[in-house]
């Protein structure tokens, strides 16, 4: 073994770091009643490794090739160590109160660090290994809250669906493995044919992981997982979780099965329009914010993965790392917001409780406004904008005259009308917030520094990362 080989892996190693500082920091001062610094510690730390991921420009090739990473991996690294650094800045009244903030913040980093690892794959096994980094913490995360059942019940079908898909998975692998003697993804892309064995590979691989991204039909946890945990692990899940798994589908996808691009992209278009459209449609009927949200997660996890069925990996990276930026900014923002009235309605999360909000509280329902409009697409913000370039990686190099140039069309267009769907049901949280009356409406609140800081961050970025063309074309470069 060649430990220089570590050196190259910098944003897991500081994650690493992270994570030993975090531990014997919160065990140093366990006793102590207050720890104010905790907090911004685990920001400030959070926030170096995210300014780490974009200083790394190179690729890198450790361990004989199963750590492999690019200037488009450490991109996508940086914006979802960004999202966790928001994620960990909104959560600090709730973690506190939890009396174990400590152990939260080392459940996310370590989730983080596996989440890492996974993108940065270069082998099967090297992947699979990351990706069991990632949920086993993340599963502890959502059963965080432990006086609460909804929280053990999400807990409970988390694991069981994680374990059934990782299971599902590795089935799938194991064919890749009988059919190719190799777990390398490169010497898999070389050998690789289309034949009984590597398609049912590529179909259970393709399921395990869509179970991860809860895509139809592997989304049937979501929603009682998004609605038991606690609304920042919800917030984390809908977000990080599923930006790094859609980045490492869609890598794998392009660079091992890109040989079997006929077989893989008929499956993923069928997947993300039954995605888009049965999410859109029980959306409508939900009465519960959280469970409100997960529904749209699931729509969301159909748009993003439209840049998988374009014939260009850097318009599809692009737009998939865009996409996955402003969903963060966003997402954060409505979930903060959530959270923030959870907190002072006694645990309470129905869309009905928000009737009237404008009346006591207009700066929050302002903000939750604008989430809103993003997350359903409508300009000038960023929504529009990521949507936009989604659709078109969608349709990159898709010709007309061709069956599958149809289908990729049809697909699009399919997905252009759901967006006018989805309005419908965003618009349901702005009628409640501005139009529907309530003789008590919640009362008038103050958020704390943090919330207000992680609010603004969400803010700008909905706001600006739209109108300012060259995040896009930066990310673009790095492909």
């Amino acid at each position: 073994m060649n430990y220089n080989d570590f050196l190259k892996m910098i944003p897991e190693a500081s994650l690493v770091a992270i994570l030993i500082i975090l531990f014997v920091s919160d065990f140093v001062t366990a006793k102590k009643e207050s720890r104010k610094w905790f907090n911004p510690l685990a920001c400030v730390l959070l926030f170096i490794n995210t300014i780490l991921c974009l200083t790394i420009t190179s690729s890198e090739n450790a361990f004989e090739g199963m750590y492999v990473t690019t200037s488009s991996v450490n991109i996508m690294k940086a914006i979802l160590s960004m999202g966790t650094f928001i994620v960990v800045l909104q959560s600090r009244v709730w973690a506190e109160k939890s009396g174990k903030e400590g152990e939260f913040y080392m459940l996310i980093v370590s989730t983080l660090l596996g989440m890492f690892a996974m993108m940065s794959a270069g082998n099967f096994l090297m992947f699979f290994l990351g990706l069991e980094m990632a949920s086993v913490p993340l599963a502890c995360a959502v059963a965080f809250d432990k006086h609460s059942k909804n929280s053990a019940e999400g807990a409970a079908k988390f694991i069981l669906t994680a374990t059934f898909s990782s299971g599902v998975m590795l089935y799938g692998i194991s064919f890749l493995y009988g059919a190719c003697g190799t777990l390398y993804f490169e010497d898999i892309a070389a050998n690789i044919n289309a034949n009984p064995l590597t398609i049912a590979g590529l179909v259970f691989f393709f399921s395990g992981l869509g179970f991860k991204i809860s895509l139809v039909p592997f989304h049937f946890w979501t929603a009682d997982t998004y609605q038991g945990a606690p609304t920042t692990v919800t917030g984390y899940l809908s977000i990080i979780s599923k930006g790094a798994a859609a980045f490492t589908l869609l890598s794998i996808l392009f660079h091992v099965f890109s040989s079997m691009v006929e077989y893989w992209h008929v499956m993923m278009m069928i997947v993300i329009v039954l995605s888009i459209t049965i999410a859109n449609l029980f959306a409508i009927r939900q009465n519960e914010l959280k469970r409100f949200m997960a529904f749209s997660s699931i729509s969301q996890a159909g748009y993003i993965m439209l840049s998988a069925i374009g014939n260009d990996w850097t318009n599809s990276v692009s737009s998939l790392s865009y996409y996955v930026l402003i969903y963060i900014v966003a997402n954060m923002a409505v979930f903060t917001i959530i959270s923030v009235v959870e907190q002072n309605n006694n645990g309470k999360t129905e869309i009905d409780d928000y009737n009237g909000f404008y009346k006591t509280n207009p700066k929050l329902s302002f903000l939750m406004t604008i989430a809103m409009f993003s997350l359903g697409g409508i300009p000038p913000f960023a929504g529009m904008f990521s949507k936009f370039f989604v659709f078109m990686a969608g349709v990159n190099g898709a010709d007309i005259n061709t069956k599958m140039g149809v289908w990729a069309y049809a697909v699009v267009f399919i997905a252009l009308i759901n967006t006018v769907v989805s309005l419908y049901y965003y618009l349901k949280i702005v009628k409640a917030m501005y139009i529907k009356h309530s003789d008590a409406p919640l009362p008038t609140f103050k958020s704390d520094n943090n919330t207000k800081f992680a609010l603004a961050i969400c803010t700008s970025g909905i706001i600006l990362f739209g109108v300012c063309s060259y995040i896009y074309e930066w990310i673009a470069a790095a492909a």
